[in-house]
């Protein structure tokens, strides 16, 4: 697994409806604290999943499916724990 981190200033609609968009093989990851300034989005064929926070953002790129999904799985646990589960795959 692989974590790349940076900051891009902004919203979350870029990744929306641009770098992380449905046409480009993504889906957004939906819990209960999505805002403007805060999204999750996923990507299979990349085993990707990138991360926006107020700017911060982290890609985690996976090795295997496996990986992926698991990668996925700590999502849907952490965010049910905190209160903001369960975790959703929005296909689009």
């Amino acid at each position: 697994m692989k974590i790349i981190r940076s900051f891009e200033p902004g919203d979350r609609y870029r990744f929306d409806f641009d770098l992380c968009s449905c046409a480009r093989g993504w889906a957004q990851v939906d819990t209960a604290q999505d805002a403007s300034w805060f999204g999750t989005w996923a990507s299979p064929s990349e085993r990707t999943i990138l991360n926006f926070a107020e700017g911060d953002v982290t890609r985690t790129i996976c090795d295997t499916d496996e990986e992926f999904a698991a990668a996925l799985r700590e999502i849907d646990r952490w965010n049910r724990v905190h209160g903001y589960g369960p975790a959703r795959i929005d296909p689009g």
